[in-house]
């Protein structure tokens, strides 16, 4: 099982259980993942959902290794369809749970780790916790679920995706990204804590909390902003298998080379 799934006390506990390959998300852990979001959220017992991860790492984003097509026989069409299907449903779909969820990361979130903590309502990040989107390098302008800029603001989202560079857990407190910066080996106690904290609120109170937040993101463009940078980002796997025949999987073996 790549996810684990516990409920006590009202809360939901969503684990990533693949520490060996640094958490790195095949199809089958999104589609686990996705399969345990939808039962925390249709769970009458549960009030909040934690999402949290197994091993030094949150998750070192995806594995497009996994049931991917030959290189020479890969469209754009199919990286489009599988793309929108878990890169985006997906995330959007979490996002909208109408219960509220808190991320705690530790060591790397890369790329499309960004994607599994960024549609929680809350973030908590261990002291040597690293957030970065490093796919320019690959010729891709970020990630599909493009939340750089809501997140960041204008200027930090462009230096972190012109650099590469990631960004540390006080700098993501700072901007907003992150509520809590906590020692390593507190990291679980702390969300643990606030999820038990939230938990203890009327359930319709926090469903309407954040119904009222995520709509104001809407109406300022969220939603619109959201689905048209994927459509951005498919131009970037078009460009490379125009040019180079899609050469990108070489490119990931070196950038988590150097997680091991």
């Amino acid at each position: 099982m790549h996810i684990l799934y516990e409920v006590k006390d009202r809360i939901a506990t969503l684990t990533l259980n693949r520490p060996e390959a640094a958490n790195a998300q095949n199809m089958a852990l999104l589609d686990e993942l996705d399969t345990a979001w939808t039962r925390a959220a249709e769970d009458e017992d549960v009030k909040v959902i934690v999402l949290r991860a197994e091993g030094r790492h949150f998750s070192a984003g995806h594995d497009l290794k996994d049931r991917w097509p030959a290189p020479d026989e890969i469209t754009l069409e199919w990286i489009y369809r599988a793309e929108n299907r878990r890169y985006l449903e997906y995330t959007l779909r979490w996002r909208n749970v109408p219960k509220p969820s808190i991320a705690a990361v530790q060591g790397r979130c890369i790329a499309g780790g960004l994607m599994l903590c960024w549609p929680c309502d809350l973030i908590v990040a261990a002291e040597d916790a690293l957030f970065s989107d490093p796919v320019v390098q690959m010729g891709i302008g970020g990630v599909e679920y493009h939340g750089h800029t809501w997140e960041l603001g204008p200027r930090k989202a462009k230096e972190i995706l012109f650099t590469g560079r990631p960004l540390t857990a006080e700098e993501a407190e700072r901007v907003g990204m992150v509520n809590r910066v906590v020692p390593r080996d507190e990291l679980d106690t702390e969300t643990r804590e606030l999820a038990e904290q939230i938990a203890r609120m009327p359930a319709f109170g926090l469903r309407q909390a954040k119904r009222a937040v995520n709509q104001t993101l809407d109406v300022q463009g969220f939603y619109a902003a959201i689905q048209s940078v994927f459509d951005v980002h498919q131009t970037g796997h078009g460009n490379a298998l125009s040019v180079s025949g899609y050469p990108i999987l070489a490119k990931l073996d070196e950038m988590k080379e150097k997680l091991r």
